[in-house]
């Protein structure tokens, strides 16, 4: 049993909203796990449009781990956002040009939080946002219209604007030897014997899977 194949773009027949979206993604710095699925029905291989203020002099990546569920509408505002903020005003004058641009800001001068992380087996509910330089952990499920604004630890549900904890899903434990076990990076036909196990909740049985 080899399980779906990851490099096809639409791998439910019947219907195109679900996107492999690894397959459709051109831009380098915007990174995308197998088996990561957006679903869309108004344009499921059109994701990247989903990753707001992404511009290449910035250089930040977006990266999302294996096994994601991405649900319509989310989206991602990437450092390309930020206006420089030490000063008075944070009107970005120097784009509109005719002698304005003479206060362009330095990139230093403007904020950056660093890539965008989002781990493996992570649950990202309908419009939500994710703002520039978050980390979400792996398993982490977002609820629908979150702002997520500061790092999500794994396994945790977070809710709401800005986007705080609900519930860690599991025990300290379980959620350690999830980690330890990181069932994704196993090949697709471990992964395939071993689905019942994978969405149980039998750690001992996982972490004896063969």
């Amino acid at each position: 049993m080899q399980g779906p194949n990851p490099n096809n773009k639409h791998p439910m027949e019947g219907f195109p909203q679900i996107c492999f979206i690894k397959n459709t993604v051109s831009n380098p710095n915007i990174i995308i796990g197998d088996y990561t699925y957006y679903d869309d029905p108004e344009d499921s291989e059109n994701f990247e449009r989903n990753v707001l203020y992404h511009y290449p002099f910035i250089g930040d990546k977006l990266i999302i781990g294996k096994f994601c569920a991405l649900a319509r509408g989310v989206k991602f505002i990437m450092n390309g956002a930020n206006h420089k903020m030490s000063g008075f005003s944070t009107y970005p004058f120097q784009i509109f040009g005719d002698g304005w641009e003479k206060v362009m800001p330095q990139l230093d001068e403007l904020p950056f939080k660093g890539d965008t992380v989002v781990g493996n087996d992570v649950w990202i509910g309908y419009e939500s946002v994710i703002m520039p330089g978050v980390n979400i952990g792996n398993g982490a499920i977002i609820a629908a219209k979150s702002v997520v604004a500061s790092n999500v630890l794994p396994y945790t549900i977070v809710g709401g604007n800005p986007a705080k904890p609900i519930k860690q899903r599991f025990s300290s434990e379980i959620v350690n030897s999830l980690l330890e076990i990181s069932w994704w990076n196993w090949s697709i036909e471990k992964i395939s014997r071993n689905l019942e196990k994978i969405v149980s909740c039998d750690i001992d049985a996982l972490r004896n899977s063969e």
